[in-house]
């Protein structure tokens, strides 16, 4: 397929169609943008292509972008939904259930979704986790009538995050122009970086074994969080967190369990490691029915953790919980 350019939009700004007339199912694009102006001329052109088409539109960035996309948007601002992106992905695996919730709220419709999945203050975990999750949009929202586009600092952000989101977006966005990207690794595929085996625990890292009795995982868990400082509120989360991994290991496996927990000077972090295999790629990302009886886990997990890394296959599956303790 060609270079698509972008049509002249509203007020000078670049045009980018929400969709081709009829067309059906995802789309998916990373847009590069260069410096500020770059970014606001093609996010407020994305979003002014998807109101005069009629769409729901949600935007999810930065909090100190949302007034000057506003300002950029002018009359037409009250017609976005605005959230920032540092609260809504601030747990990258969260940002799939976000995105569905806006649609599931518009049946029947065609949204657009722009969202920064990536930013130069995240931590390198983070940012491997996020592209985890631009790889699984494809998965989640295959069939979905909904656009979705992801901007990407290119002088800031770390070449590897534009590698990836190269590998985990169908089409690319540079300078008003549309291209496919050679680099797409397919529909749920993940990047390799993103998948490799966790970093080993610290030597320092306090562990107990679980087999039959939840309790000790517990306990570990609020007396080092108690010891650390962590407010008492995320302290109840954490354990419920940890709780609802360990009892995963209960249910599906005939192994023993480990729990490791450990703290750096941001945060606090607990490991459970177990026998299992997570075969469904989004465990936790789609919000099971209430009457379903298994599955809630993971997702409860994703609403109160801010962080969360799941390595699994057929050895076995290491769930990294992270709760900062700013």
């Amino acid at each position: 397929m060609a270079d698509t350019a972008f049509p002249a939009g509203r007020r000078g700004l670049a045009g980018w169609p929400a969709a081709a007339p009829g067309e059906v199912g995802l789309r998916h694009l990373a847009l590069f943008y260069a410096d500020p102006d770059d970014y606001l001329r093609s996010a407020a052109a994305f979003l002014y292509a998807a109101l005069d088409r009629g769409e729901p539109a949600f935007a999810a960035v930065p909090g100190h972008l949302v007034g000057p996309l506003r300002q950029a948007l002018g009359a037409d601002a009250g017609r976005v939904v605005f959230g920032d992106i540092a609260t809504i992905g601030r747990n990258p695996a969260n940002l799939i259930p976000a995105v569905r919730a806006f649609l599931d709220r518009h049946p029947g419709e065609r949204v657009s979704y722009l969202g920064e999945p990536a930013w130069p203050a995240r931590s390198g975990t983070e940012l491997l986790e996020a592209a985890r999750n631009d790889a699984l949009v494809n998965l989640a929202f295959t069939g979905l009538p909904a656009t979705i586009m992801c901007p990407y600092d290119m002088t800031s952000l770390p070449p590897e995050v534009l590698t990836d989101a190269e590998s985990t977006h169908p089409a690319l966005v540079r300078q008003g122009a549309s291209h496919p990207s050679a680099m797409y690794l397919g529909p749920g595929r993940i990047p390799p970086r993103c998948d490799q085996p966790l970093a080993s625990p610290p030597g320092n890292a306090r562990s107990v074994t679980y087999r039959a009795d939840l309790r000790v995982v517990r306990e570990l868990a609020g007396d080092y969080a108690a010891g650390v400082g962590l407010p008492a509120d995320r302290a109840h989360d954490l354990m419920l967190a940890v709780s609802e991994v360990a009892a995963n290991t209960l249910r599906h496996t005939a192994a023993p369990g480990t729990a490791r927990v450990w703290h750096t000077e941001t945060e606090i972090i607990c490991q459970i490691d177990d026998s299992g295999w997570i075969t469904d790629p989004l465990a936790g990302r789609v919000r099971p029915p209430f009457d379903q009886p298994t599955g809630h886990g993971l997702w409860l997990v994703n609403q109160v953790c801010d962080l969360v890394e799941v390595r699994t296959s057929q050895r076995g599956s290491s769930i990294r919980l992270h709760m900062s303790l700013r």
